[in-house]
């Protein structure tokens, strides 16, 4: 099990009109991973960021960047986005009717390979492909739109999942997308979560995007987690 726990704020939040800038700002602010949310207006309603973005992002930082894509017939896909920079590419099991042979491809193309699954996905689906991976994402709302409220409800989906992969592949980060927040994050935090997508509660914070950062590494540090 990594011995670390990160900060992947998600662009879905950002201001598009100062994009580089405020990349570099949560870079400098102490953000360990991008996360970039790709929508289809398919399996999700809304119509998000292209490779192109995947591509500027790179351009103005070295950071990680954790792309999940939230769209029909990923595999078509992902060499685009492996070309583009991404780091890490995470597929929904419930667009994958090939995940071995997709996750495969994914690790091919040089990037990590992720699985997702939404709200009302059991984990257990999961199960066969643990073993395939090096991070397992839960929505905890479900995807299409930031700023949606949390739902608890998937708190012991997170627990059993951190079970199986301290069983299967401790090596795999487990991660967490979806209303994260200061009241959130602990209880997410307590059920095993080691990476935390947040949006609103970085780029809308009243004091800014690096002091909405600091403020979660300090809460992660009085609720017990690795830093």
């Amino acid at each position: 099990m990594p011995n670390k726990t990160l900060i992947a704020p998600s662009i879905l939040s950002a201001d598009f009109t100062r994009l580089g800038q405020q990349v570099q700002v949560l870079q400098d602010g102490g953000a360990d991973w991008i996360h970039i949310d790709v929508m289809d207006g398919h399996f999700v309603p809304n119509l998000t960021m292209g490779p192109f973005i995947v591509k500027a992002v790179r351009e103005v930082t070295d950071l990680p960047l954790d792309v999940h894509l939230m769209v029909e017939e990923p595999e078509k896909m992902l060499a685009v986005f492996a070309q583009a920079g991404a780091t890490n590419l995470t597929v929904h099991i419930e667009t994958c009717p090939n995940i071995h042979r997709t996750l495969q491809t994914i690790r091919e193309l040089g990037c990590k390979p992720g699985i997702t699954l939404n709200p009302g996905t059991p984990a257990s689906h999961l199960d066969e492909v643990l073993h395939l991976v090096d991070l397992v994402l839960v929505m905890s709302v479900n995807p299409g739109y930031s700023g949606q409220s949390f739902l608890p409800e998937v708190l012991p989906k997170v627990s059993y999942l951190r079970q199986r992969l301290a069983e299967i592949n401790p090596g795999a980060w487990l991660e967490i997308d979806g209303g994260m927040n200061t009241s959130t994050l602990p209880l997410a935090l307590q059920a095993g979560v080691q990476v935390f997508v947040a949006a609103n509660a970085i780029f809308n914070h009243p004091q800014g995007i690096a002091a909405a950062i600091k403020e979660l590494r300090l809460l992660i540090a009085a609720s017990g987690g690795a830093d």
